[in-house]
């Protein structure tokens, strides 16, 4: 949410596709959002046919990720307020689908690591969105129940895991990416971009 870096994902994946012999299709990506590292890397490995492990498909495609990140972080614009702007309010944590030394990279890059008192990775948990563990992980290490949290998405299975998470949550479509609109029409506020998102509109998705 904070990075608008699935045209990334998308470039280095299908490139990997291409070296390491795949077929890659252009639903791939959008079929292997919101998935965890395991799942995405399997999915890579089986049906892309990739000729490798999903343990080597993951270490390129961090590595080459992370080399990304640390030359120019694809951080969207009005993110980096946003989330200082929260963090002076509320406790905030990061529940993301990239695996942890990644976000760790963007966060270090963007200037953000302090800002957060969780970072969560759905690696470290069971499922990949659309389930809703990684929120629910997250809320538990701030000390809450998932239902005393906002959650912010931007994606189709980000979105479906946090209302299944029992969080209020607000949906700022990914423009590249657009979410379903039953997705987006299941988030408890809508806001066009992260520049919007100031403590009134957390408390307005709070108040549903």
């Amino acid at each position: 949410m904070l990075l608008e870096s699935e045209q990334l994902w998308d470039s280095v994946r299908r490139r990997l596709a291409e070296e390491w012999g795949g077929a890659w299709d252009d639903e791939a990506q959008r079929r292997m959002m919101g998935m965890n590292t395991g799942e995405w890397t399997t999915f890579m490995a089986d049906h892309l046919g990739l000729d490798a492990t999903p343990a080597a498909i993951e270490e390129a495609v961090v590595e080459r990720l992370s080399a990304l990140y640390r030359r120019s972080p694809p951080v969207l614009p009005g993110a980096v307020a946003a989330v200082r702007r929260l963090a002076r309010r509320w406790p905030l944590a990061v529940a993301s689908s990239s695996p942890r030394r990644l976000i760790a990279t963007a966060l270090d890059a963007a200037g953000l690591s302090r800002c957060f008192r969780e970072i969560v990775s759905s690696e470290e948990v069971e499922r990949g969105k659309p389930a809703p563990d990684v929120f629910v992980e997250a809320a538990g290490r701030l000390g809450r129940a998932p239902g005393d949290c906002v959650a912010i998405e931007d994606s189709t299975s980000g979105l479906r895991a946090a209302v299944a998470s029992g969080a209020r949550v607000v949906a700022i479509p990914n423009r590249e990416y657009p979410p379903a609109g039953d997705a987006v029409a299941s988030a408890h506020l809508r806001l066009p971009s992260i520049a919007w998102l100031w403590p009134r509109a957390v408390e307005r998705a709070w108040s549903g």
